[in-house]
């Protein structure tokens, strides 16, 4: 039979370890071996009994990280443009440099000239980007309801 204190010291370096190895499930193994700790201290368990209570805890407690992670994931949304910078030109304005001819045509946004896809639009036409394909925008007139 394992003492109490011995699963909570076991719960203690577990959850520094976590620290060591960040974004990893070990601090939901250690709350596994801290509800095993209590378990074991409040009721004479034998050791069947205890690798059985930290199994149970340890499951538990990680099908709640998964759901908290999960949750965490979810706020992120459509903020988090790391890596994706282009689409932070959604609803930039923008002037046609080139007339459209056939859909396609040219744009400037802010100091860069983008090749574009929209309706027949003329140079000097004000624009707004409404979505990002490649290496293209596709922009429509500004307060035009014109889709891309």
């Amino acid at each position: 039979m394992i003492p109490w204190w011995a699963w909570a010291i076991g719960a203690a370096a577990i959850g520094i370890a976590e620290l060591h190895a960040p974004g990893s499930y070990l601090i939901w193994i250690a709350l596994g071996a801290a509800i095993t700790a209590a378990a074991v201290s409040l009721s004479e368990l034998s050791l069947a009994g205890q690798i059985g209570v930290f199994l149970v805890a340890s499951a538990a407690s990680c099908a709640v990280g998964y759901f908290v992670y999960r949750a965490l994931a979810g706020r992120r949304g459509d903020e988090d443009w790391l890596n994706q910078r282009n689409r932070a030109l959604i609803g930039a304005a923008g002037i046609v440099t080139a007339d459209f001819v056939n859909g396609r045509g040219k744009v400037r946004i802010g100091d860069t000239v983008w090749l574009a896809e929209g309706p027949e639009l003329a140079e000097g036409t004000p624009v707004v980007v409404r979505a990002v394909r490649g290496m293209r925008v596709a922009v429509e007139a500004a307060g035009g309801s014109t889709a891309a």
